[in-house]
């Protein structure tokens, strides 16, 4: 292949996103960050069937982006998402075969997927209600950022369901811990801020008013760094949940070797030898 045919190639590939009008949630592009907003506050922000199938779109084009290097997630009004809209979602659910109900959580599920395949860090800003389908996506997202009065549930239990729902059963504990994931998971119970920091399922507590301003700041700070390289670690850390150490080490080492042919790693060196900072350009 000629460096003319496989330029063209890979240009096929990326795509903008800045333009991109979603119906169901906000977007937006600053500083390289992309900002989702879920809108729909008189009701807490609750995904229903068609917001599932957006976000899950976004985040696979996500993957072909060149104009986003980190994502954060919020919720509108106070609060982050009170999970699948009952009205929407939950009552259609009730009436459906049961081909018709794997497809939906087959579907859900692939929202998880798709959040964890692209590679940009994505960060979850959580206030308020973060309940069900909510708690997911902050769970699925790399880096959480929450508030003191903020309330975590996968509430699965309480509607009658299993606890493993869109892969709580294999990221919870990874976070948190098998038997502090298992309580969750069994009880339904809400979990409050302080107590998700102390857990691990937080990495950050912010005052509400600094929530959105806090969580951007940070994600744009990744965004300034080697995405290459961070595309690179977030693919090894899903990865190597099911490796030994042996193939894990291996795998990374394989890893580390690609980064080492990319230009960031040549400009870090560059900019030690000149006692500048690198200025990472993702290639």
């Amino acid at each position: 292949m000629t460096r003319a045919m496989d330029s063209h190639l890979a240009g096929g590939n990326r795509r903008s996103t800045a333009d991109l009008t979603p119906k169901h949630f906000g977007w937006r592009v600053e500083r390289r960050v992309g900002v989702i907003t879920l809108n729909r506050p008189e009701r807490k922000n609750p995904l229903t069937f068609d917001s599932y199938a957006e976000l899950r779109d976004l985040f696979r084009t996500l993957a072909y982006a060149d104009d986003v290097r980190a994502v954060v997630v919020q919720g509108e009004g106070g609060n982050f998402c009170s999970g699948g809209d009952v009205h929407d979602i939950i009552g259609p659910l009730v009436a459906m075969p049961m081909p018709d109900l794997l497809a939906f959580t087959r579907m859900t599920g692939d929202l998880v997927k798709a959040m964890r395949a692209c590679g940009q860090p994505v960060i979850a800003a959580v206030d308020g209600v973060c309940a069900g389908a909510g708690a997911i996506v902050a769970m699925a997202s790399d880096l959480r950022v929450g508030t003191a009065r903020s309330k975590v549930a996968f509430l699965f239990t309480k509607v009658g369901l299993a606890g493993c729902d869109m892969g709580a059963c294999a990221i919870l504990p990874r976070l948190i811990g098998q038997g502090r994931a298992s309580e969750l998971l069994y009880t339904g119970r809400s979990m409050p801020g302080e107590e998700a920091l102390a857990w691990g399922f937080y990495n950050r507590l912010v005052e509400p008013e600094a929530l959105s301003a806090a969580a951007i700041d940070w994600a744009a700070e990744l965004a300034a760094g080697p995405s290459f390289g961070h595309a690179m670690t977030k693919r090894m850390l899903h990865q190597e949940w099911s490796m030994g150490v042996d193939e894990a080490i291996e795998s990374e080492a394989q890893a580390q070797a690609i980064c080492m042919m990319t230009q960031d790693f040549h400009r870090a060196y560059h900019a030690f030898v000149a006692k500048q900072k690198p200025a990472f350009e993702g290639d």
